[in-house]
């Protein structure tokens, strides 16, 4: 456990040191482009690589993210032709509707298809990304006015938001910017509204998932999914909750979610250990054999860079110092530093942990995961310079 006044001790990320550390995960993007840009790197690594995979499941945005944040850094026309390539892989996804009954359009078209769009006015990524706006609002649920995460629509067992689902709300306030159909904001509000109200727990501390009375609508339960137990803060759902309050209250400019977001990040800094590298629930603490879950870490410390856009004075010095405190943590514990050492850029992480109270196979356990590497890269980014969000 933490206090603030022992996490404003740990060192910050320097000018020099996130100069280094944002060139040497550039060079090594370029380097995989060679080996994924007409396929994917699977959702996390084996031995610290990554296999092949086809553009399927929730994750193969974040590696075409990679790839936009290294163009933005470079210019190089290679990483420009690699993003159009994986831009016309997910126009095709769309539209034979290959592994999209889930809410993850945000995870899978913002960091590819809006970046895309917004970089270079790629057509075909606004077209994308609109029909996978168009994807998401087909799962909304009236009745507790929240997206279905997963299931057939309506679905007893499955009549549940997750706290993940907040990070796919941007592709729809972004749709309505492009469309001027307010349909796609309005959604995102409720949604947004129905999760803050029951997904975080009195302490801040949040649940993964919540939920509903498909008759009525009604509040059922909190429980986990991938955490350690049904009362436990999983680590990358804390996360999850920083970053997503923080762009509920871009978009929507309520301050309950600007409070929401300085308590569950003051309760993600005061359980993290020693090291400033998470666990992969915040059960575990100094001294435990579990493993890690550094995407956690990367996650938050962009979440807090992105509020403290919006906020002045001590509040905005703070998040920005913390979100330096972790990267810096993140490169000197976590890093590839090398492409003999792996073809990601983020060690230790952990995909999924099986307990007795989640459903989970062990996954991507200490390895590479693709949203990892992905907001590792995104916060050397915005530390770096004014960077404009693909979120």
């Amino acid at each position: 456990m933490q206090t603030k006044e022992s996490l404003i001790s740990y060192d910050m990320m320097n000018e020099e040191q996130a100069k280094e550390a944002l060139q040497l995960a550039v060079s090594l993007v370029e380097g995989n482009v060679d080996e994924f840009t007409d396929c994917f790197p699977d959702s996390n690594s084996q031995d610290n690589f990554y296999p092949k995979s086809e553009n399927i499941e929730w994750t193969t945005g974040f590696w075409t993210g990679e790839i936009w944040l290294a163009y933005e850094e470079t210019g190089s026309e290679k990483l420009k032709h690699a993003g159009e390539v994986q831009v016309e892989s997910f126009l095709d996804r769309i539209l034979k509707r290959v592994d999209v009954d889930h809410h993850d359009m945000g995870f899978l078209y913002s960091p590819s298809c809006v970046a895309a769009w917004q970089l270079t006015g790629n057509e075909t990524a606004k077209k994308a990304a609109l029909l996978a706006a168009d994807n998401l609002m087909s799962r909304f649920c009236e009745k507790g006015q929240f997206f279905q995460a997963w299931g057939q629509l309506g679905a007893p067992d499955n009549y549940r938001l997750i706290i993940d689902c907040l990070l796919n709300m941007p592709l729809l306030f972004w749709a309505s910017e492009v469309t001027g159909d307010a349909k796609y904001a309005d959604h995102a509000k409720a949604h947004i509204t129905t999760a803050m109200r029951y997904i975080v727990r009195p302490d801040y501390s949040t649940y993964h998932t919540y939920f509903f009375n498909p008759e009525t609508g009604e509040p059922v339960k909190g429980v986990t999914h991938q955490g350690h137990r049904h009362g436990s803060a999983w680590t990358r759902g804390q996360a999850w909750g920083i970053y997503g309050s923080a762009m509920a209250y871009r978009y929507i400019k309520d301050t309950a979610y600007l409070e929401i977001f300085e308590k569950v990040t003051e309760y993600f800094l005061l359980h993290l250990p020693s090291d400033l590298i998470p666990y992969w629930d915040f059960d575990f603490d100094d001294g435990s054999t579990e493993p890690r879950d550094s995407s956690s870490a990367a996650i938050a410390a962009c979440g807090m860079l992105e509020m403290a856009r919006h906020m002045t004075g001590e509040k905005a010095q703070y998040y920005q110092d913390m979100a330096k405190r972790l990267l810096l943590a993140l490169r000197n514990h976590c890093a590839v530093t090398s492409k003999e050492q792996s073809n990601g850029l983020l060690m230790h992480g952990t995909y999924a942990r099986k307990s007795d109270e989640n459903p989970c196979a062990n996954r991507g356990v200490d390895e590479c995961n693709t949203w990892g590497d992905y907001y590792y890269l995104e916060g050397l980014v915005r530390i770096h310079r004014d960077w404009k969000s693909y979120w």
